[in-house]
């Protein structure tokens, strides 16, 4: 086992049901408790086989829902109860990460955290380690840190981070300034970032001192920062934090982390990013789940599901299957087809980033029950 990094503590945001992953994904078993590559272990429980060599298994915290406490403790018996954090309802990822930090900064004043989605792919974990390594070096510099990714299509489902000058950290040789965080682009523009080799894939992965972050979030929002570090001094002693919850969760806003700490870190010359040598997948749509699957393999159509019964005649996609049902493909192209006991789904690959308005289409007529 690789030695751990001094200092350096790993939160894991296991939040979000992964709409455009319906029906599969669900608010009770949502996206990050699948496994949707194959290989056996959820994504959950890749990322933390992932980042436990890296900190420490008893350095890893994961902030998760209510809900899910006891799956999350199934994928992950060796968490320590001390390091998972429960949300009392969804508040989005400055609080879950911001918390943490703060929890974490009285626990370690030192303190370097680093915030990785529960439900991402990462293949190459040596690049990823190293990657890490520079942006840790990078945060104790006391710069904001994240790692981008070199794009390999103009893909439009991802946000773009627009790279300027090297950084001239040393031991962080990799690292340059960030010029701006952009928004999902449309194809056009996602074919230009592509071409200019200035732009890489923003992975929602942050690295920082946890002071600095707490910093970063004040300057955003005072109000936030002092409730944040409200909410973990009360945090752990079960006696006062139940009534801390109580009183400042409620209140806490909701915001991501790009816009809270990213941007204006970025507009200030504050934020660097290391490049990702590695692939990783965000697993965003069942078009992406179908390209994993067929990784290295001869078949056009991927099946997932202990017991799918699938039948296909020249046909392409990914079927995803949950019942005991035959499904029978015959002369169809990038299908995808997704059955689950209450509910079915079909489309086709290039329309998969559309399930999501389904979703929102069945809030808004009340079924909740399929959600």
């Amino acid at each position: 086992m690789s030695t751990p990094l001094e200092r350096f503590s790993g939160v894991i945001p296991a939040g979000g049901v992964g709409s455009r992953l319906w029906p599969l994904s669900r608010a009770d078993a949502p996206k990050f408790l699948h496994d949707l590559t194959g290989s056996g272990r959820t994504l959950l429980r890749g990322t933390w086989e992932r980042l436990a060599p890296i900190a420490g298994p008893e350095r890893v915290m994961v902030v998760t829902g209510r809900a899910h406490r006891a799956a999350v403790e199934a994928q992950i018996p060796e968490l320590e109860d001390r390091n998972i954090v429960l949300e009392a309802a969804p508040r989005e990822s400055t609080v879950a990460i911001g918390l943490a930090a703060a929890i974490l900064r009285r626990r370690e004043p030192d303190v370097i955290v680093g915030s990785f989605a529960a439900d991402h792919v990462i293949a190459d974990e040596a690049a990823f380690r190293a990657a890490v390594e520079q942006a840790v070096v990078a945060a104790d510099a006391g710069y904001i840190a994240t790692i981008g990714i070199q794009p390999t299509e103009p893909a439009i489902g991802f946000g773009y981070i627009e790279c300027a000058d090297a950084a001239h950290i040393e031991g962080a040789p990799d690292a340059l300034l960030v010029r701006s965080f952009v928004e999902k682009p449309d194809e056009a523009t996602a074919a230009r970032y592509l071409a200019d080799g200035r732009h890489l894939w923003n992975a929602g992965m942050f690295i920082a001192r946890a002071d600095r972050l707490l910093e970063q979030i004040g300057a955003f929002d005072a109000q936030l920062r002092a409730q944040l570090e409200e909410l973990a001094e009360a945090w752990d002693d079960p006696a006062t934090r139940g009534p801390a919850v109580d009183r400042l969760w409620p209140g806490l806003r909701r915001i991501a982390i790009d816009y809270a700490v990213a941007e204006p870190a970025a507009a200030a010359g504050g934020l660097a990013v290391i490049p990702g040598r590695f692939d990783w997948d965000d697993v965003g749509d069942f078009a992406s789940v179908a390209k994993l699957k067929s990784a290295g393999r001869a078949s056009d159509l991927s099946i997932l599901g202990e017991n799918a019964r699938v039948l296909a005649d020249a046909s392409s996609g990914i079927v995803v299957s949950q019942s005991d049902r035959i499904i029978s493909l015959i002369g169809v192209r990038d299908i995808v087809v997704v059955d689950t006991p209450d509910a079915l789904l079909v489309t086709t690959t290039a329309n998969a980033q559309r399930v999501k308005g389904v979703v929102d289409a069945l809030k808004l007529s009340g079924r909740d029950d399929v959600l």
